[in-house]
């Protein structure tokens, strides 16, 4: 697939079959994402890989941690929450990591891993993968990044899921940059 086809075909694909995707296949998806450019080269990603039984261990903090927030949520809320990481075989959790050195900024560390969550989303798109970038308050629960590795204050960018398509994608219009842009010449 060609670099702009693959930019202006990729759309976020959120309904995808239970099928297994090859671990090779998603340790292709990672090799692409520390592609992503980052200044002073400090590679500032983490990612969790969640697939198997642990999607159903992830579920359930983030039900726990959904209902400590919210105690009077009815059960049927709490089950829907539970089932989030079950709509996608993989799901490759994203964090960032706190700048260590004073001329790294905390901006920067995000933009760059932001560019690797797009590398991941292009290579899926490229290897016939379906794939969706979602956020939502298990983002940035503390609970959730706990039982993920990360550190209580680390952002967690989001969590990319990742399975074959279980439709075929239509094509997608998308506005041009000219309401965005501004040129001073």
């Amino acid at each position: 697939m060609e670099l702009f086809d693959a930019i202006f075909s990729r759309q976020s694909i959120g309904k995808v079959k239970p099928d297994p995707v090859p671990r090779e296949v998603v340790e292709q998806l990672l090799a692409a994402a520390v592609q992503a450019p980052n200044h002073y080269k400090v590679r500032p990603w983490r990612f969790v890989v969640v697939s198997g039984n642990a999607r159903t261990e992830l579920g359930e903090i983030m039900a726990q941690s959904l209902l400590a927030q919210n105690p009077s949520l009815p059960p049927d809320a709490l089950e829907k929450e539970r089932s989030k990481p079950l709509r996608a075989p993989v799901l490759i959790v994203v964090g960032v990591d706190k700048p260590a050195e004073p001329k790294v900024s905390e901006i920067e560390n995000i933009a760059a891993v932001a560019a690797s969550c797009q590398n991941i989303l292009l290579a899926a798109h490229a290897l016939g993968l379906g794939a969706i970038w979602r956020t939502g308050p298990a983002a940035v629960d503390v609970r959730v990044k706990q039982w993920l590795g990360l550190e209580p204050d680390q952002h967690l960018l989001g969590m990319i899921y990742i399975g074959y398509p279980a439709f075929e994608p239509g094509s997608v219009e998308r506005p041009g940059p000219e309401d965005r842009t501004t040129w001073k010449t």
